[in-house]
Protein backbone atom coordinates (compact mmCIF):
# COMPACT_ATOMS: atom_id res chain seq x y z
CA UNK A 1 0.00 0.00 0.00
CA UNK A 2 1.04 3.51 -0.52
CA UNK A 3 -0.23 7.49 0.19
CA UNK A 4 -2.64 7.16 -3.05
CA UNK A 5 -4.14 3.65 -1.52
CA UNK A 6 -4.42 5.70 2.05
CA UNK A 7 -6.30 8.68 0.35
CA UNK A 8 -8.61 5.94 -2.04
CA UNK A 9 -9.90 3.70 0.26
CA UNK A 10 -10.44 6.69 3.15
CA UNK A 11 -12.41 8.84 0.48
CA UNK A 12 -14.90 5.75 0.33
CA UNK A 13 -15.71 6.02 3.74
CA UNK A 14 -19.66 7.62 3.97
CA UNK A 15 -18.89 11.67 4.43
CA UNK A 16 -15.45 11.45 4.27
CA UNK A 17 -13.50 14.57 2.99
CA UNK A 18 -9.99 15.46 2.03
CA UNK A 19 -8.31 18.26 4.00
CA UNK A 20 -5.25 20.14 4.93
CA UNK A 21 -3.98 20.40 8.26
CA UNK A 22 -0.35 21.98 8.48
CA UNK A 23 0.22 21.37 5.08
CA UNK A 24 -0.13 17.92 5.17
CA UNK A 25 -3.13 15.69 3.26
CA UNK A 26 -6.37 15.18 6.40
CA UNK A 27 -9.06 12.99 5.88
CA UNK A 28 -12.22 14.76 7.69
CA UNK A 29 -16.30 12.87 8.75
CA UNK A 30 -18.23 15.69 10.54
CA UNK A 31 -15.04 18.30 9.75
CA UNK A 32 -13.51 16.25 12.23
CA UNK A 33 -9.80 14.58 11.53
CA UNK A 34 -10.10 10.82 11.97
CA UNK A 35 -6.56 10.13 10.08
CA UNK A 36 -3.76 12.05 8.16
CA UNK A 37 -0.92 11.77 5.53
CA UNK A 38 1.58 14.20 7.72
CA UNK A 39 3.94 10.84 8.17
CA UNK A 40 3.66 9.88 4.18
CA UNK A 41 7.47 10.48 3.61
CA UNK A 42 8.52 8.46 5.86
CA UNK A 43 5.91 6.04 4.35
CA UNK A 44 3.35 6.23 7.39
CA UNK A 45 -0.29 6.87 6.96
CA UNK A 46 -1.84 8.46 10.63
CA UNK A 47 -5.04 6.80 12.12
CA UNK A 48 -6.80 8.51 15.40
CA UNK A 49 -7.54 6.03 17.42
CA UNK A 50 -8.08 5.87 21.40
CA UNK A 51 -4.93 4.44 23.31
CA UNK A 52 -7.06 0.94 23.58
CA UNK A 53 -7.22 0.63 20.26
CA UNK A 54 -3.95 1.59 19.58
CA UNK A 55 -2.43 -1.19 22.34
CA UNK A 56 -4.87 -3.46 20.51
CA UNK A 57 -3.60 -2.86 17.13
CA UNK A 58 0.18 -2.82 18.02
CA UNK A 59 -0.39 -5.85 20.51
CA UNK A 60 -1.29 -7.58 16.83
CA UNK A 61 0.62 -6.24 14.51
CA UNK A 62 3.93 -4.30 15.59
CA UNK A 63 5.03 -4.46 12.30
CA UNK A 64 2.61 -2.36 10.62
CA UNK A 65 1.52 -0.45 13.42
CA UNK A 66 3.40 2.06 15.67
CA UNK A 67 2.30 4.94 18.10
CA UNK A 68 3.19 8.12 17.46
CA UNK A 69 5.95 9.99 19.63
CA UNK A 70 5.10 12.36 22.06
CA UNK A 71 1.84 13.40 23.48
CA UNK A 72 -0.40 12.50 20.34
CA UNK A 73 1.07 9.01 20.30
CA UNK A 74 -0.03 8.76 24.22
CA UNK A 75 -3.57 10.11 22.94
CA UNK A 76 -3.99 6.89 20.79
CA UNK A 77 -2.37 8.45 17.12
CA UNK A 78 -1.16 5.94 15.10
CA UNK A 79 1.42 5.37 12.45
CA UNK A 80 0.28 2.69 9.97
CA UNK A 81 3.59 1.50 7.97
CA UNK A 82 1.63 1.42 4.57
CA UNK A 83 4.45 -0.63 2.66
CA UNK A 84 3.66 -3.69 5.21
CA UNK A 85 0.07 -3.35 5.00
CA UNK A 86 -2.54 -5.00 2.47
CA UNK A 87 -5.69 -3.36 1.51
CA UNK A 88 -8.04 -5.33 3.52
CA UNK A 89 -5.82 -4.11 6.65
CA UNK A 90 -5.81 -0.87 5.71
CA UNK A 91 -9.51 -0.42 5.22
CA UNK A 92 -10.42 -2.02 8.12
CA UNK A 93 -7.73 0.20 9.87
CA UNK A 94 -9.19 3.41 8.78
CA UNK A 95 -12.63 2.40 9.17
CA UNK A 96 -12.30 2.48 12.83
CA UNK A 97 -10.79 5.59 13.27
CA UNK A 98 -13.95 6.72 11.22
CA UNK A 99 -16.22 5.61 13.30
CA UNK A 100 -14.21 6.53 16.06
CA UNK A 101 -14.74 9.94 14.65
CA UNK A 102 -18.46 9.54 13.54
CA UNK A 103 -19.38 8.52 17.81
CA UNK A 104 -17.43 11.44 19.02
CA UNK A 105 -19.04 14.07 16.84
CA UNK A 106 -22.35 12.28 17.86
CA UNK A 107 -21.33 12.90 21.83
CA UNK A 108 -19.76 16.39 21.06
CA UNK A 109 -23.14 17.83 19.20
CA UNK A 110 -25.19 16.32 21.83
CA UNK A 111 -23.02 18.57 24.52
CA UNK A 112 -23.18 21.45 22.19
CA UNK A 113 -26.86 21.24 22.53
CA UNK A 114 -27.16 20.91 25.95
CA UNK A 115 -24.58 23.48 26.52
CA UNK A 116 -26.81 26.10 24.27
CA UNK A 117 -29.58 25.18 26.01
CA UNK A 118 -28.74 25.61 29.43
CA UNK A 119 -27.05 28.83 28.47
CA UNK A 120 -30.15 30.10 27.23
CA UNK A 121 -32.14 29.03 30.50
CA UNK A 122 -29.87 31.23 32.10
CA UNK A 123 -29.89 34.20 30.37
CA UNK A 124 -33.50 34.42 30.55
CA UNK A 125 -33.27 33.39 33.93
CA UNK A 126 -30.81 36.64 34.21
CA UNK A 127 -33.05 39.04 32.07
CA UNK A 128 -36.21 38.47 34.75
CA UNK A 129 -34.19 39.76 37.79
Amino acid sequence: MNAADFRRIALRLEGAEEGSHMGSPDFRVGGRIFATLASQKQGYGNLMLTPAQQAEFVAEQPDVFVPIAGGWGRMGATHIRLVEANEDLLAGALRVAWKLRIEKNARTTGKKRASVARNRVIRKRGKRR
